[in-house]
């Protein structure tokens, strides 16, 4: 069984067991979340497409890490101007393990 997730202005495809990083969510390291806007749930030759989200349908997931991505660092730069900036950032996420699809 599988199912497509929508959460943090991304869809993301899941199965049971599956580790994935979305953006940060509210939650302590080992707590349970709730994904309820489950866009499409499969099984097998069944496939069920919400307009939009399935009714009734929800992924459950277990809180793995809150963390925060890999430094990327932003150079602006304009020749001859003298004009250099240089900042970087890292992007906060949550690592989740998918423990159940219901619907």
């Amino acid at each position: 069984m599988y199912a497509v997730i929508k959460t943090g202005g991304k869809q993301y495809r899941v199965a049971q067991g599956d580790r994935l990083r979305v953006e940060k969510l509210p939650g302590n390291v080992g707590d349970t979340v709730t994904l309820g806007e489950v866009l499409l749930v499969g099984a097998g030759e069944g496939v069920k497409v919400g307009q939009p989200v399935v009714g009734g349908a929800k992924v459950e997931a277990k809180i793995v890490a809150q963390d925060r991505g890999p430094k990327i660092i932003i150079f602006k730069f304009r020749r001859r101007k003298n004009y250099r900036r240089k900042t970087g950032h890292r992007q906060p996420f949550t690592a989740l393990e998918i423990t159940g699809i219901t619907g």
